[in-house]
């Protein structure tokens, strides 16, 4: 089908908004100096044009046709592989999301990493991956979306590890690549299956109504399971979900602007991406797979969030946890109310982090004005900070209250309708699946618990670093509008009215339009649900208040073995690290003694064969072939100097000689 002038300006314009930050990162890592400011300036400008002409490709795409546009790559027999791009809501959604995320991330990196010694490398490598974030979510095809799925995973890989004389963030940044690569292999696998059985890696025809992959046929129910599977091994490693998750918290250790863009609101995001991409794969066998693994993750990292004191460490179980909230929503089927989370939740997570390095800034610097000997990412030192950094204060309880899913906040509107959906899909497969909607529940309610908790002991009562030194007295230094005004713009997408006037009416929030959500049948859970949650959770709050900034509450037991659990991530990073490893490195140990001793030693074997039969060639070439030769050079010598010795010159002996000759031939012919 060709496409309008209009569809091609779209087009272009789209392809165009991928290239700028590519562009921003060849001028940043090839001509700018490492320290210019300028490179901040370049990045900005280009991540700004992107937004723009994204925002402008949005609103010419959603709710309206898709537009796919692809060209021939290359041929291998029969086999044709395209390359194209593929505008539908889902696609100019992410392309509006990454951009509008990125936005404030590199405005406030510009004011974050002044003075680093590396500068215009870290926005050469941000602008980067919002390159290949951007692609990713633009392609039309699994091997292209696999190509840029890789790049992704690079570039996160350089920015975590972007402190490199850190032994912690080259450690973190080898386990997430590691991790990750893990869950690739899946993915990738995945995208062989389906390739091996419909001879295509385009999605527009893998997916569109009459193809048999929708239709359920020409393909056996256990391959299109096995690919399913495989698909959602890519998507558990790259949104940190069970068991793949442990990479995320140990990712912190790259700068705090980073976990704001990648860490919470892009990258991670990517792999709820995929599921939505491809999400006719998946039948009904997987989904409930998806909707465990989901709900058993939402659970597990807000119970490890509950008692952990690093403040980024905190943020990052968050995020696993409302992954695994996006996840549990699109294996009960409640697909539209889980891209909605995902775009609600980047704006307020993004912002909680945004926060979390303004504070971090400002006890580095009490750090350093008091020389201390004090973690500043340790929310036990802190505590009164609402004085010292109002805006700060302000926009974290804004993100806060969204994370929490309270009235007149975005997080309102899309974490009850994948709560209501998901009791809807219990009650029709059964009472044994009501413990999906109720792991649900219960990590609502303690993502409220740890949530007010990480605000109480930041901002509440009085500053723990009088306990250290009674006589610190804390100056305000929350920093400059760099800083401040992106969190003010996050914290004000963090609110109902961009999604929906009505800050109650889940119906009419226009998003969920764009993806075709079905009516939901007014029943007793869609006005339960919502009115038990936020009931229950304004008493979690009162409790935690009192329990951390009053501190009239004591109960809380810290040497428990619910607690121990808790603290240490349910030991699954220990048995990683004393199993798995060990077994790994025990593996490897023994393949390289069976290499070394086996191997090589058959090997040398050979070798040394080789050297005893060279020596023995050499030998019977040097005295028998080459002995035979100088055997016969000799006798012809001989018997030429024999013969030469008849060669006188003088006729008579010629004669002489004939006559014997002659005499010798009568002799013979007569006695023989």
């Amino acid at each position: 089908m060709e496409l309008t002038q209009h569809q091609a300006l779209v087009t272009q314009l789209a392809i165009l908004a991928v290239v700028l930050p590519f562009v921003a990162f060849l001028v940043n890592y090839l001509f700018v100096p490492k320290q210019s400011k300028l490179s901040g300036g370049v990045s900005a400008v280009a991540i700004l044009l992107t937004f723009a002409l994204s925002a402008y490709v949005f609103f010419q795409i959603w709710d309206q046709s898709p537009i796919h546009v692809r060209h021939l790559w290359f041929s291998i027999g029969d086999s044709q592989v395209y390359v194209g791009v593929w505008l539908n809501n889902l696609s100019v959604l992410m392309l509006l999301l990454v951009s509008a995320i990125a936005l404030p991330v590199h405005i406030y990196s510009m004011a974050y990493m002044d003075g680093d010694e590396r500068y215009s490398t870290y926005f050469a490598y941000l602008s980067f991956f919002c390159f290949a974030m951007l692609a990713l979510v633009i392609m039309d095809n699994l091997l292209l979306l696999y190509a840029f799925w890789e790049l992704v995973g690079f570039a996160s890989y350089l920015l975590i590890g972007f402190w490199f004389t850190r032994e912690k963030a080259v450690q973190a940044n080898k386990k997430a690549f590691i991790m990750n690569r893990i869950g690739d292999v899946g993915l990738l696998i995945g995208i062989l299956i389906i390739y091996s059985h419909y001879h295509t890696f385009d999605m527009v025809t893998l997916f569109d109504g009459g193809n048999p992959l929708v239709a359920g046929a020409s393909i056996g129910t256990p391959w299109i399971t096995l690919a399913g599977l495989c698909l959602l091994c890519g998507a558990i490693a790259k949104s940190a979900q069970f068991p793949l998750h442990t990479w995320l918290p140990d990712a912190m250790e790259g700068p705090t602007s980073v976990s704001a863009l990648i860490h919470a609101a892009t990258m991670v995001a990517a792999g709820i991406f995929l599921l939505g991409r491809v999400y006719p794969v998946f039948n009904q066998h997987v989904l409930i797979i998806i909707a465990i693994i989901g709900c058993f993750t939402a659970f597990m990292a807000a119970t490890i969030a509950l008692t952990q004191t690093d403040l980024k460490r905190i943020l990052a179980y968050s995020t696993i946890s409302q992954l695994g909230f996006m996840m549990l929503g699109m294996g009960v089927g409640a697909y539209s109310s889980s891209l909605f989370h995902l775009a609600t939740h980047a704006f307020f997570k993004c912002l909680l982090f945004l926060g979390a390095g303004v504070i971090i800034h400002q006890m580095n610097h009490l750090k350093h004005e008091h020389h201390l000997d004090i973690d500043p990412q340790n929310i036990l030192h802190m505590g009164g900070l609402r004085k010292l950094m109002p805006v700060t204060f302000i926009t974290c309880c804004i993100a806060s209250l969204a994370l929490i899913g309270f009235p007149l906040t975005s997080g309102y509107l899309s974490k009850d309708g994948i709560l209501i959906q998901s009791f809807n899909w219990a009650q029709d497969k059964g009472w044994a699946y009501y413990i999906i909607p109720i792991g649900a529940m219960l990590t609502s309610l303690l993502t409220t618990f740890y949530i007010a908790r990480l605000i109480f002991k930041v901002f509440f009562g009085e500053s723990r670093l009088k306990q250290i030194d009674p006589e610190i007295e804390p100056k305000a230094h929350e920093g400059n509008w760099l800083l401040s005004v992106p969190m003010m713009l996050l914290a004000a997408c963090s609110l109902f009215p961009l999604f929906s006037f009505n800050p109650f009416g889940l119906k009419q929030a226009w998003l969920l339009h764009g993806f075709a959500a079905t009516a939901e049948a007014e029943n007793s859970f869609r006005l339960w649900v919502p009115v038990m949650i936020n009931v229950a959770g304004l008493a979690i709050i009162y409790m935690a208040y009192l329990i951390y900034a009053k501190q009239s509450i004591h109960w809380f037991k810290q040497k428990g073995v619910l607690f121990n659990l808790s603290y240490n991530q349910w030991y699954i990073d220990s048995f990683y690290n004393q199993v798995i490893v060990k077994l790994v490195l025990g593996l490897g140990k023994t393949l390289y003694w069976f290499d070394k001793h086996v191997l090589d030693g058959f090997i040398n074997l050979l070798a040394a064969t080789g050297i005893l039969l060279g020596k023995i060639s050499a030998l019977f070439d040097q005295y028998i072939i080459d002995g035979l030769l100088h055997l016969i050079a000799y006798v012809v010598k001989q018997t030429g100097n024999f013969i030469r010795g008849f060669q006188t010159g003088r006729v008579q002996n010629y004669l002489l000689t004939m006559l014997l000759i002659i005499l010798v031939v009568y002799v013979l012919k007569t006695f023989i």
